[in-house]
């Protein structure tokens, strides 16, 4: 199991749950920030402080967006698992389910 980010932060990048994170597996998207699977620690730290309220734990995320466990995991096929967000910075693409989307909200 593990947290995963919705459609509530497509566009926002609020970025205040990769402050939190006590494990630094928070990546950045274009368009959207991913929890890697593999890196976290289901800690929770990174839920309570998303002001769009856009972290879920696994089994709890809502149906309307269960698709971006999907997204969340398959983020990382092409980048594996480097251990850590701040050494690789901003990755210049999106999961196709993000990509997909219209704009949503104007970035903070």
């Amino acid at each position: 199991m593990t947290y995963v980010i919705a459609q509530p932060c497509v566009d926002v990048l609020d970025k205040a749950c990769i402050e939190e994170c006590p494990v630094d597996c928070i990546y950045e998207g274009n368009r959207m920030l991913y929890i890697h699977p593999d890196e976290c620690v289901d800690c929770g730290a990174c839920e309570p402080v998303c002001p769009v309220e856009a972290i879920f734990y696994e089994d709890d995320t809502p149906d309307q967006w269960k698709d971006f466990y999907k997204a969340n995991v398959e983020f990382f096929d092409e980048l594996g698992s480097p251990g850590g967000a701040s050494k690789v910075g901003k990755i210049t693409r999106d999961h196709p389910i993000v990509a997909a989307l219209p704009p949503q909200a104007e970035e903070h």
